[in-house]
């Protein structure tokens, strides 16, 4: 039975909650994000997105745990997609393998290339850009919802910030339904960049991806792998306590719980956590939170 659409879920939620996993390479992996998702049903999530690696490298464990997680819960599952490794004859194909599985909802992206291959180059049967994509998925006549990725800092390959906004009009143009950003620990950043894509005319749900504080040094690696900015404040705060396990995790639930309840405060449509698999301290975090 196909799932519902995240956008049937957002005419009854002016704000929702969401997490967001990365498939599992072994079997206890998987047995153990399943084992660990009904506590994040139970805090109210109202879909789960899972990632699909640099250049379609988890491809086959996306579609198992998204398969997985429309078999044991009544909460929807969003199947990222990227345009990197694939002609435009395979994404049809694959867009309507999922189709068939039920699947309702694709994160439509372009991508980052192979780890060996930094210098990837597109060929002319593949598709280089997410509006490509897009275009591709809304073959299907409305069968899906559609998302993409929105970066309040701007994205790396884009030289200035208002193009940026250009880029994401683009995307909505060619059919996307709603965003969901790169987290950001300063929210002013996100502030800004909504004043920028409004002004731009994008009408779009723009969701604020919120990525807790647990450990700084793997923090730091992350960001520099998503290329995310880590404030002086962020480094001021943690970088002394580094070392110290459980002084690190209360500092980062007590300024993720500020800086979500700002962003809600503000009017953020939701919230969507990159909880990294685990439950805690993201049910922590939500429970400290005035969300409904």
């Amino acid at each position: 039975m196909a799932q519902r659409k995240i956008t049937d879920i957002f005419m009854e939620r002016p704000r929702t909650l969401s997490f967001e996993f990365y498939p599992p390479k072994t079997e206890k992996g998987m047995e153990n994000l399943f084992a660990s998702c009904p506590k994040l049903v139970d805090l109210g999530a109202d879909f789960f997105s899972v990632t699909y690696g640099a250049g379609g490298s988890t491809s086959t464990q996306t579609i198992q745990t998204v398969e997985g997680l429309l078999e044991r819960f009544a909460v929807p599952a969003i199947h990222h997609f990227t345009c990197i490794k694939h002609t435009w004859d395979s994404i049809r194909s694959e867009v309507s393998r999922m189709r068939q599985m039920g699947v309702r909802n694709i994160m439509a992206l372009r991508g980052d290339p192979p780890t060996a291959e930094p210098d990837y180059k597109f060929r002319p049967d593949q598709p280089r850009y997410a509006y490509q994509l897009i275009e591709m998925i809304r073959e299907h006549q409305g069968y899906f919802a559609v998302g993409v990725a929105a970066f309040p800092e701007g994205h790396p390959l884009t030289p200035t910030l208002e193009l940026d906004s250009y880029f994401l009009k683009m995307k909505q143009d060619a059919g996307a339904d709603y965003a969901i950003t790169q987290f950001f620990f300063d929210n002013q950043t996100y502030y800004e960049f909504l004043y920028r894509a409004r002004k731009a005319g994008v009408t779009m749900r723009l969701i604020p991806g919120v990525l807790p504080v647990t450990n700084y040094d793997n923090l730091v690696k992350f960001a520099g792998n998503c290329r995310a900015n880590v404030p002086q404040f962020i480094r001021e705060a943690f970088e002394p306590i580094k070392d110290d396990h459980d002084a690190t995790i209360k500092k980062g639930v007590e300024f993720t719980v500020r800086q979500c309840q700002d962003l809600l405060d503000h009017g953020a449509p939701g919230l969507h956590f990159y909880c990294l698999n685990k439950t805690e301290p993201v049910s922590t975090i939500i429970k400290s939170l005035r969300f409904r």
